[in-house]
């Protein structure tokens, strides 16, 4: 059973509307984990929107947006600048945010291949022999590995630019070429590698909570294949459904190991997980050879989570509804969420004339002391106290995952003001206040500006840039006026006759954005 998990947005980058070109097949797959993520928060009963990006630079705008905290990470590359997907994560802790998946260190380093393997080599895990081909320089033949080879691009994803002629048996002239085809296409140091093993082995691993689950080792088969045709994992075999690659290679899982193999591969994955300081899931993909030496190809933080994937078959392997993987993936973004500076969080103490206010999140237990509050300043109507019963038990129900923000002052542990504050739709950063409630027995006190600059504190942390706050022409109203005009608001609009005949609409605004870059 899972608890209510927080509202999720989606976030995956959007497949470029060409029909070909490199990698276009595994841009469109990730529509296909787009899916699968929806489906299992609809059955988890958690709010969730999606949100396509074509370039890491439509990140910000966004996060400034929206309201949720809590993102869902399945960008996996961007068309002009592939290595720019691995710093999603860090721009979102640095809105406040948190995102599942791999720390933007981990991916880097990940998709740099050859740094990852020289830290995997480092800390005594078996990893293939390889030199490293730079674009503009010559690379020296005479440091070669062992043949054969096999040559990858330096930092692609997804097999992308791996085929049967990136395997090179013993001639040199072969292996310029399969470089230069490197250098031609991808515009990025090729890796050479020595070719090994006869079988290809991976191993998932995912973390619920501090625990990492290692799942069941899975082994592809190469049906058909014969002496001619290498038997690796290409481009073709995962996404090109007609060719001979993809219809001849399978998937086993369980593998069929013997113990003491598969005892192996569980510490080596293991080890390469904590090596590469990797979290919430990954796959370590091996080769073994026929003495049962294995031998690390690389570990691929936030792999492919479509129905149709290896890391999913070890899911439905171990017992594992794909639902519970989401879960825990929220769960644990949940927990990594960016917390308040000290002074600035979920409690605070903000100086008044008479000492320190004590300012707190609204509970439901308070919800008939804070309407009596609202109907007893003489300012509102009926109707007016309905609406703010209505945010009150939305608020009191969501808490500090919701819309509405509420926070209450207390005197004597009693509730004897209160401030309502959420993000605008359809707006970059910009927050509405939408209430403030000073109890008539504790006004001229400061409680006002005390919860005024809280809310606006937790505004910014939120990445809000400017506050809104909306009040009425009425003669009755122009202290409260006045309050906001203390308080740096400016008069930013007038709606005439907007409440009622004489009765205008005062909008206030304050850019907060420009306060915090004086501190």
């Amino acid at each position: 059973m899972h608890g209510k998990l927080p509202p999720v947005l989606i976030i995956h980058n959007a497949p470029r509307a060409a029909a070909s070109g490199h990698g276009i097949e595994s841009e469109v797959g990730v529509l296909e984990e787009v899916k699968a993520v929806t489906a299992a928060l609809d059955r988890l009963g958690a709010s969730h929107r999606v949100a396509a990006l074509s370039d890491l630079c439509e990140l910000p705008p966004l996060l400034a947006a929206t309201p949720e905290r809590i993102l869902f990470n399945l960008v996996e590359s961007f068309p002009n600048r592939p290595a720019d997907a691995a710093y999603v994560p860090a721009i979102c802790m640095a809105f406040g945010k948190s995102c599942t998946g791999n720390t933007s260190a981990c991916q880097s380093l990940a998709n740099d291949k050859w740094r990852a393997k020289a830290v995997l080599r480092e800390a005594g895990l078996p990893v293939p022999p390889g030199v490293l081909a730079p674009v503009s320089d010559g690379w020296d033949t005479g440091r070669l590995p062992p043949s054969p080879w096999i040559v990858k691009p330096l930092q692609t994803d997804a097999s992308e630019g791996i085929d049967a002629q990136s395997v090179v048996p013993e001639d040199l002239e072969q292996l310029r070429r399969a470089v230069a085809r490197v250098h031609a296409n991808f515009r990025q140091p090729a890796l050479i590698e020595s070719f090994v093993g006869e079988r290809e082995l991976n191993v998932a691993l995912y973390q619920r909570g501090r625990e990492v689950e290692i799942l069941p080792p899975s082994e592809v088969v190469f049906d058909d294949f014969g002496r001619d045709r290498p038997r690796i994992v290409d481009y073709a075999a995962k996404w090109l459904p007609d060719s001979f690659e993809y219809q001849h290679t399978r998937r086993v899982v369980p593998a069929p190991l013997d113990q003491a193999l598969a005892e192996q591969l569980r510490r080596h994955a293991l080890a390469a997980w904590s090596t590469l300081d990797c979290q919430d899931y990954a796959r370590v993909d091996f080769r073994a050879d026929s003495e049962g030496r294995l031998f690390i190809l690389e570990v691929n933080p936030n792999p492919d989570i479509a129905p149709d994937t290896g890391f999913v078959g070890a899911l439905h392997a171990a017992g594992i509804p794909f639902e519970d993987f989401v879960a825990a993936l929220v769960e644990n973004a949940h927990h990594r969420r960016p917390r308040p500076a000290a002074g600035s969080g979920r409690t605070a103490k903000p100086k008044t004339a008479r000492g320190e206010a004590n300012i707190r999140r609204m509970r439901a237990g308070d919800l008939d002391a804070v309407l009596s509050l609202v109907r007893h300043t003489g300012f509102f109507r009926d109707d007016e106290v309905e609406v703010a019963a209505e945010v009150l038990e939305q608020a009191a129900q969501e808490g500090e995952l919701g819309h509405y923000q509420s926070f209450v002052v207390e005197d004597q542990a009693q509730p004897v003001g209160w401030i309502c504050f959420g993000p605008i739709p359809c707006t970059l950063g910009s927050y509405d206040i939408y209430w403030i409630v000073v109890a008539p027995s504790h006004q001229r006190r400061g409680l006002g500006k005390a919860l005024l600059e809280f809310a606006e504190s937790q505004i910014r942390l939120k990445g809000g840039r400017m506050a809104i706050i909306e009040t009425s022409s009425q003669p009755r109203y122009q202290s409260t006026r006045g309050f906001y005009r203390d308080a740096a608001y400016e008069i930013v609009a007038r709606l005439r006759d907007f409440y009622a005949p004489g009765d205008d609409k005062i909008v206030c605004a304050k850019d907060l954005s420009e306060e915090l870059s004086l501190l």
